[in-house]
């Protein structure tokens, strides 16, 4: 019968990659089990980036970075948003340079989903505030928001990738996705330049009144309506 394995070594050694000669019979199920199991985690959160590698590719690559990336805790909601930044720097992916800004998307699709419940504000809600307190108003980002911005189609490539397609991806243009929450169900979707540079001084504590001299008025009333239409604050101060 095998020597039991010391518990001290145990945890080490499942993460560990096989090394020369044969491993400890034991030891060689639970690794296999372990590896095994976070590989599969890891594609339920990332179904696209799977998709674009094949599966074979995706469980090798997952693996080293299992390895190099374990769990620290018991609860995985948390892990694996490193994966992205792993993937950038992973030789063999550079034949898919945007498989990395994919990853992030994925991830920022899981962040939302475990986000903070919250009710998004309404464009009636807002316009019911008092016309003099309006420029100084703060709109207050929803907490599942999310930006990635791309040098690619990334919000297109995913939505392709996931059965959600659009209009034919133009792998010239370069995307912001916006990742929301508002209810139930995680949203996805592109905005332009112009909504993106607004969003990130919404996120930045911008008010009403530094967002109408950034876009101008009818801008801002565009935006205003993209944001309350996808649900993306929720509230203002």
């Amino acid at each position: 019968m095998p020597e039991p394995i010391p518990q001290a070594a145990l945890a080490a050694a499942l993460l560990a990659p096989p090394g020369p000669g044969p491993a400890h019979p034991r030891l060689a199920i639970h690794r296999n089990n372990v590896v095994g199991g976070l590989v599969a985690a890891l594609g339920e959160v990332y179904p696209a980036v799977r998709r674009l590698v094949g599966e074979a590719f995706f469980r090798a690559m997952a693996a080293d970075f299992v390895r190099a990336h374990p769990p620290e805790g018991p609860v995985l909601i948390a892990w694996g948003g490193a994966l992205a930044d792993w993937i950038a720097a992973f030789p063999p992916a550079g034949r898919v340079p945007y498989l990395a800004d994919v990853a992030r998307l994925e991830w920022a699709r899981a962040e939302a989903y475990n986000a903070a419940d919250a009710a998004p504000m309404t464009g009636a809600a807002l316009a019911a505030r008092a016309a003099a307190d309006l420029p100084a108003t703060r709109l207050m980002p929803h907490p599942a928001l999310r930006l990635v911005h791309s040098r690619y189609p990334v919000a297109s490539l995913w939505a392709e990738l996931t059965g959600r397609p659009g209009a034919p991806v133009d792998m010239a243009r370069a995307e912001t996705a916006v990742v929301a929450r508002p209810f139930d169900e995680v949203l996805v979707a592109v905005a332009d330049p112009a909504h993106a540079a607004a969003l990130g001084m919404l996120a930045r504590g911008a008010t009403l009144a530094e967002l109408t001299e950034a876009a101008g008025p009818d801008r801002l009333a565009e935006f205003l309506r993209f944001v309350f239409d996808h649900g993306l604050v929720a509230g203002a101060g």
